[in-house]
């Protein structure tokens, strides 16, 4: 479920982040639902506690996760709107650097569509 690519040049911590994103999108993760404790998932994962750490603490900075104290943490249910804010903001960059790279807005617009159209799938 929590998959990571060790050999990825993206922090292992950002990559946790951006899944743990992923998975409450996609549904697979609700709110109120328990994640793995920092060393269980350390342990799975095969890394440093203190990585799975910095994602738990930047999740819950954000507000897509909340700790209790002895209990653990949980998928907030205020999430929805701070992964869309996020996503937007992120959406905006990429759009910056592709009209920066000499993507037209004709050419941006086409890639919207295609993504809507498949479903985000493909970009065939």
């Amino acid at each position: 479920m929590f998959d990571i690519d060790l050999q990825s040049r993206t922090p292992i911590y950002e990559q946790l982040y951006k899944r743990v994103i992923e998975l409450t999108v996609k549904k697979q993760l609700r709110p109120g639902d328990k994640l793995p404790s920092v060393r269980e998932l350390a342990k799975a994962l095969g890394v440093n506690p203190n990585t799975v750490s910095k994602a738990f603490q930047n999740l819950e900075r954000d507000g897509i996760i909340y700790s209790l104290a002895g209990r653990g943490s949980f998928i907030s249910d205020k999430n929805g709107a701070v992964i869309k804010q996020n996503t937007i903001e992120q959406f905006t960059l990429a759009a910056r650097e592709a009209y920066a790279a000499g993507l037209s807005a004709e050419e941006m617009t086409d890639i919207i569509n295609k993504i809507t159209q498949t479903g985000g799938n493909k970009l065939d």
